[in-house]
């Protein structure tokens, strides 16, 4: 039987050669072979990276069929999911992603230069909440960071547990099957050895694990 995959969809500003570390990880350690989603963060509409991404996943001949979004990326494959008829089966998880609204998106969506870096999908996806529970027939895990080193710590006070960019609680959705922080920042999420484990242990099991 063919190799799971997992579609990583980055965030904004990104590329997808940032997660090469973490796809290394996950093929030699589970088997889990990684494919990278590339779309253009700031320029694409979300509705166009989701449909997108719906026609990656369709192409893709693998047995199950795994979701990984790291910040912006977990909106997308929300919005994927919730719009298109996504038949493959699979798991999904969460890096980060602000998924209550972010307040750094809005702290930069109130300047003209900041409105622009958020481009047209952040605009849609981190600006207010973009759910309320996670209602959609797959098991979602989401990992929070704890290690405030980030671009948002410039910008303002959290005031709580952040990954340096996104607040603990703007990662938390209720209906999500598992949910973890780890003393890591906004990028750790995707370079920790130890998230990769985690990672690949709950797209096998549907939890985090030891």
């Amino acid at each position: 039987m063919d190799a799971a995959a997992v579609v990583y969809v980055h965030g904004l500003w990104m590329v997808g050669a940032e997660a090469w570390p973490l796809g290394r990880r996950l093929w030699r350690d589970r088997g889990q072979r990684m494919y990278v989603f590339r779309y253009r963060s700031v320029r694409t509409p979300l509705a166009d990276a989701a449909a997108d991404l719906y026609r990656l996943i369709e192409r893709l001949d693998a047995p199950q069929v795994h979701l990984l979004g790291h910040s912006l990326g977990g909106a997308v494959i929300l919005h994927c999911l919730r719009h298109h008829p996504v038949a493959r089966p699979g798991r999904v998880i969460f890096l980060g992603t602000p998924v209550m609204g972010s307040r750094t998106a809005r702290w930069l969506a109130r300047r003209r230069t900041g409105r622009w870096l958020l481009g047209r999908a952040a605009a849609t996806a981190l600006l207010t909440a973009q759910a309320q529970r996670w209602d959609l027939p797959r098991e979602l895990g989401i990992i929070a960071g704890t290690l405030p080193l980030g671009f948002g710590q410039l910008l303002l006070n959290f005031g709580e547990a952040n990954d340096g960019t996104v607040a603990v609680s703007e990662t938390r959705l209720p209906g999500a099957a598992a949910y973890m922080s780890m003393p890591v920042s906004h990028m750790g999420l995707l370079w920790s050895a130890a998230v990769a484990r985690k990672i690949g242990y709950f797209f096998e099991q549907g939890r985090f694990g030891p």
